[in-house]
């Protein structure tokens, strides 16, 4: 389940997409340790990539969809759940999202808090689950698959790879080099093995 990540701004994911027209250019510099306060939980304003024109648009979404009476209630998708659903016709809540509005949020990392593992939080000092960081190998950023619907989207999961496993059950669906477009063409379903996607962790907290 992924409740934290360390997204682009708006002027950086619009950076990524124009320099994709001048080969080997660098629109973002790489950074070790990405500042927690420009951190996104459920709730916050994201960058996102939304297909227009034949192309990819930078727009500003709301992270997770309201749930009886919460705003941002369900932030993160099955991918199992959202395609039985596509294949009984279209019925249920990832329906249409999966089949209609899928999109890549860029980001230099994501975290996940650990099954077992237990920190004294530093704000509180109560005890928490700790946090690990994970990042694409050597990337500046990398994308995370999601699923829109008007202004609000949430990040899709699957099953955890051999990189998370020890840490959680699930993880986002992190797409590597040449993914992005297979994610948002007819073939998407082949992506929701992780196993050959290597990712580098260290404890945050």
């Amino acid at each position: 389940m992924c409740v934290r990540m360390c997204p682009l701004t708006v002027e950086e994911a619009q950076a990524v997409l124009d320099a994709r027209a001048t080969p080997g250019a660098h629109a973002i510099r790489y950074i070790e340790r990405p500042d927690p306060l420009h951190d996104a939980r459920p709730g916050s304003l994201v960058p996102v990539y939304v297909p227009k024109g034949g192309g990819l648009a930078v727009a500003r979404l709301t992270w997770g969809f309201p749930l009886d009476g919460k705003p941002n209630a369900v932030f993160n998708t099955r991918i199992e759940s959202a395609l039985e659903q596509l294949r009984l016709g279209r019925r249920g809540m990832w329906a249409k999202a999966i089949a209609e509005g899928r999109c890549l949020v860029p980001v230099r990392a994501f975290y996940e808090g650990h099954m077992t593992e237990r920190v004294e939080s530093e704000k509180t000092g109560r005890s928490v689950r700790r946090q690990y960081l994970f990042r694409l190998p050597g990337a500046r950023a990398f994308l995370i698959a999601a699923v829109r619907e008007g202004d609000r989207f949430s990040i899709v999961t699957t099953r955890p790879n051999a990189s998370v496993a020890p840490i959680h059950d699930r993880m986002p669906l992190v797409l590597g080099p040449g993914e992005s477009s297979v994610w948002l063409g007819p073939s998407f379903a082949a992506l929701a093995d992780r196993n050959q996607t290597i990712l580098l962790s260290r404890p945050s907290i």
